[in-house]
């Protein structure tokens, strides 16, 4: 199985990383793709550029095997849709092989109005992060998506190559992009908050300043 973490990773900080260590770890996953966007469509535009974001990624995951920096997005013009990366990852990896969309427990509540949510679910499983002890509350729209999908074993993913959702607990870091940013904006260090070698790239590029 691949698990799938996009993000605008501006910067990539422990609470991207420890996370998807987790579910790597607890779901049996072969690798993690962690997808920088490239073009924002939902949210404010990153402050670092499409390549520092990318080589920040590529130094945070060094070493640790099974996480792959994967760059289509930002080789992709336009804007960054979820969509159009499992499209691609189908046509690179094949229709069989079961995929593992992995998004948090905030992303889930509004995924209903994310673009083509149903046609999401044909390509990949839902594997939703949350906090340990943590319940996700599901509305109408969610549950209406939810119906005859939920799994809670992640053996069950490896049975389909897409169409169930599992929620997975995770450890729970409080750390935050906009954290690091203002940290690094009022001069002070973001050390702890993410890898050193990330730390090093903001500081030798200026980043956030």
């Amino acid at each position: 199985m691949i698990g799938i973490l996009g993000g605008t990773f501006d910067p990539i900080h422990f609470g991207h990383l420890r996370p998807a260590l987790d579910c790597l770890q607890a779901l049996g996953l072969d690798e993690i793709r962690l997808v920088p966007l490239n073009v924002a469509v939902h949210r404010e535009p990153p402050v670092a550029s499409a390549m520092l974001r990318l080589a920040m990624l590529e130094a945070a995951i060094v070493g640790q095997p099974g996480f792959v920096a994967d760059a289509r997005e930002i080789e992709r013009p336009g804007g960054s849709y979820t969509y159009d990366t499992l499209i691609s990852l189908r046509a690179e990896l094949g229709g069989e092989r079961p995929l593992c969309l992995l998004i948090g427990a905030d992303a889930f509540a509004g995924f209903p109005g994310w673009h083509r949510p149903t046609d999401l679910l044909d390509l990949a499983h839902l594997v939703v992060m949350r906090r340990p002890g943590a319940s996700v509350m599901l509305d109408p729209g969610l549950q209406a998506l939810c119906a005859g999908r939920i799994r809670t074993r992640p053996g069950d993913l490896a049975e389909s190559p897409a169409g169930r959702i599992l929620f997975q607990e995770v450890t729970q870091i409080d750390v935050s992009a906009t954290r690091v940013r203002t940290l690094v904006g009022q001069g002070l260090s973001p050390r702890w908050l993410l890898p050193d070698a990330v730390v090093s790239i903001i500081a030798a590029e200026g980043l956030y300043r």
